[in-house]
């Protein structure tokens, strides 16, 4: 049975709380590639998530973002479900704590030394920080 609203159906769940389960125009996401446009008619599509932010266009509260770390996103034509390890309005993110987070992803950095998964792992850290950071000054 085909929509005729032409919305997707939006749902971003981490495994402590689902923050949002509604139709939405347009969703912009981060996947590991870079960010994607997802819009109602959308081929399916199976990517890993990154880490940055989830913008919501259209919504029933108006455009809506959330910062998500890392997981993993199922596209269809009418929904998208972004399943993310972590996800957080932009009021709830800490930036003293994310400042800290900073910090520790340098020094595993400086740290790795010739071990390319502890390099990989430090980018990791780095990324998910850097992505809350820029997320909070958004809204300030």
């Amino acid at each position: 049975m085909a929509d005729e609203s032409n919305e997707l159906r939006v749902r971003l769940v981490t495994p402590e709380r689902t923050l949002f389960d509604h139709p939405a125009a347009a969703v912009e996401l981060p996947s590991k590639s870079g960010y994607m446009e997802v819009l109602y008619g959308h081929a399916p599509l199976l990517a890993e998530l990154g880490a940055g932010d989830v913008k919501l266009h259209g919504g029933p509260d108006g455009d809506q973002i959330y910062n998500v770390s890392w997981g993993f996103v199922e596209v269809l034509p009418d929904r998208v479900t972004i399943l993310a390890s972590d996800a957080l309005k932009p009021e709830e993110i800490d930036t003293n704590r994310a400042k800290e987070q900073l910090d520790r992803g340098h020094k595993m950095w400086d740290e790795a030394g010739d071990s390319e998964e502890k390099y990989d792992d430090a980018l990791r850290v780095i990324a998910e920080a850097e992505a809350k950071l820029a997320t909070a000054a958004e809204k300030h």
